[in-house]
């Protein structure tokens, strides 16, 4: 498969590569002279859906908003087509970012208000391109399966079926305007994120990009921090208190965020919990659950439960 994702590669792309290998079903890393790349192949979203996506990082980097490059093909197309186990996939090419993953310890209040300088501005940039064509393709939230948690969760479940529609009917009635209201990046866990030796930061993985709240775009590297990156060596909730302080004291200086948008913080918290479990539900095959899986199924049922008691 590599031999053939190489060949396409070196007959469709401007770069002459000597390798490929997997990082994930997905993702290839591609090496070249000209550095490293990675390709994205990939039925998981439709032609039209990574159009839309590649056509707005494309804009942001161009906008000099620290995301991936997108490298066109000889034809100039930012998706092209290959059939790869008699499958039609798109295929995306990146030139690698430069960065790593942080370790646990490392997320702290200046690189959080880093990143909220950074999502801030990449938020006002975003407004012009609300005003073209290309961005009818972007999809709003409630438009995608991941938030329909009624489809999903099981109606045994009555009381998380109570708070998941309390929670929608929460955010569907907060009002909507060009400064709390645009493109997201929709899924900025910390594992999306790479950080140079200048503590500059670079956004990846913009598949679940949409139009949404631009406050869930904090909410969600502050639930990913809490879920994964706390190390210890102070209390939970003051950890919670001063990253939610330093993301939001970030953006404030590119982006404005409105005190009743900053009080909705935790509502949007919420509504990410909720999209998490939902997704368990989607994707878990719950006749064959792995006793580690029910444990974290009983963890999310048992916080959504308590939290909202």
């Amino acid at each position: 498969m590599e031999a053939q994702i190489l060949h396409f590669l070196n007959t469709t792309y401007p770069v002459p590569f000597s390798s490929v290998e997997a990082v994930t079903n997905e993702m290839y890393r591609c090496h070249s002279d000209k550095g490293v790349f990675f390709v994205r192949i990939t039925n998981y979203k439709t032609y039209e859906e990574q159009l839309a996506e590649v056509q707005w990082t494309a804009y942001l980097f161009n906008q000099g908003i620290r995301v991936p490059e997108v490298i066109p093909s000889m034809q100039d197309q930012l998706v092209s087509t290959l059939l790869l186990d008699e499958e039609e996939k798109s295929v995306v090419l990146f030139r690698a970012a430069t960065g790593i993953h942080l370790p646990r310890s490392k997320w702290n209040q200046a690189v959080f208000r880093t990143l909220g300088q950074e999502i801030g501005r990449m938020h006002k940039v975003g407004k012009e391109y609300l005003q073209s064509e290309a961005a009818t393709l972007i999809p709003h939230w409630y438009d995608n399966d991941e938030y329909d948690f009624l489809k999903y969760i099981p109606a045994e479940e009555r009381a998380i079926r109570d708070i998941a529609k309390d929670v929608l009917k929460l955010v569907r009635k907060l009002p909507k305007d060009e400064a709390n209201y645009g493109i997201i990046h929709g899924d900025l866990w910390l594992e999306n994120i790479l950080v140079d030796n200048d503590s500059a930061l670079t956004m990846i993985d913009w598949q679940d990009f949409e139009r949404h709240y631009y406050v869930y775009d904090l909410a969600v590297p502050i639930y990913s921090a809490l879920e994964f990156s706390f190390a210890g060596g102070q209390n939970l909730m003051d950890y919670k208190r001063s990253i939610t302080k330093a993301i939001t004291d970030g953006y404030k200086e590119e982006h404005p965020l409105s005190a009743e948008m900053s009080r909705q913080l935790p509502l949007f918290l919420r509504l990410k919990e909720l999209f998490e479990y939902n997704l368990i539900h989607m994707y878990w095959n719950h006749e064959e659950l792995s006793e580690e899986q029910v444990r974290i199924l009983n963890l999310y049922r048992s916080k959504i439960e308590f939290m909202h008691t």
